[in-house]
């Protein structure tokens, strides 16, 4: 099979644009080049295309999606991983759709309601993948422990703090505060404060690139609709992501 640009275009819903930035990065070069210009992109080019889009709708960023695709690991081990991640993702989702069914026939009389039912689904454990494929199976391990070994009572805790600060910065962004005024500042280091609480990443490892971790991160809110909806959006992503710039840049 051999596509050209605008069929690849057409069955994946990205720009030519976004191939032709692809190649020029050295991400997706295609797999021949016409007289004419035209571009075409054989089995290994779509399949190298498929662990891209996994990889970038996992919040990776291009730099590291190049570097985990030029381990040269076998593309059916890769995307054997992919899919056992997407079946888990597909068993949260239900775990957690059915707990919401049940929350709102609580509240409207027909059950009780139960806390471990309620918060089926809502597990720490569903971006396991995604740190080993950005920091590795260590820094994975790490924070899984970490998490499992926390009481529910400090799970709650610590969710609370996460979702305390994400409503900070979606009211700050909502009010339109400088994201280098002092109040997003603040903010900013309260979140670096947060990141550095959890084992096994950058942030809390005694040497690590907290900066690059940080800004990784940053990058990703704006980039992933998952977490861009923790801050309102992606203009509230943006917001969050411009003051931890910022806070990293006064800082250096």
């Amino acid at each position: 099979m051999e596509l050209g640009i605008q069929d690849v275009v057409r069955v994946t819903g990205i720009t030519s644009r976004t191939l032709r930035h692809y190649a020029a990065i050295g991400l997706l070069p295609p797999s021949r080049t016409a007289r004419s210009g035209y571009r075409f992109y054989d089995d290994d080019a779509l399949v190298r295309l498929q662990r891209i889009l996994l990889l970038r709708d996992a919040g990776v960023g291009l730099a590291e999606i190049r570097a985990v695709l030029d381990r040269g690991e076998p593309d059916e081990v890769a995307l054997t991983r992919h899919l056992g991640g997407l079946r888990a993702e597909q068993q949260r989702l239900a775990r957690r759709i059915a707990a919401v069914e049940a929350t709102i026939e609580a509240r409207q009389g027909r059950r009780e309601l139960v806390a471990e039912k309620m918060f089926d689904g809502f597990d720490h454990a569903q971006y396991r993948e995604e740190v080993e494929e950005r920091w590795g199976a260590e820094a994975a391990t790490r924070a899984h422990d970490w998490w499992t070994g926390m009481s529910r009572q400090d799970r709650t805790a610590r969710e609370g703090d996460a979702a305390d600060l994400a409503a900070a910065w979606a009211d700050a962004a909502r009010e339109g505060v400088d994201p280098r005024g002092a109040a997003a500042q603040e903010l900013a280091a309260r979140h670096i404060a947060w990141l550095a609480g959890m084992p096994g990443t950058p942030a809390a490892t005694p040497g690590g690139d907290t900066a690059a971790y940080v800004r990784g991160l940053a990058d990703m809110y704006v980039a992933d609709p998952r977490f861009a909806r923790n801050y309102g959006g992606e203009a509230g992503a943006r917001f969050v992501r411009d003051a931890l710039f910022h806070h990293l840049d006064a800082s250096a």
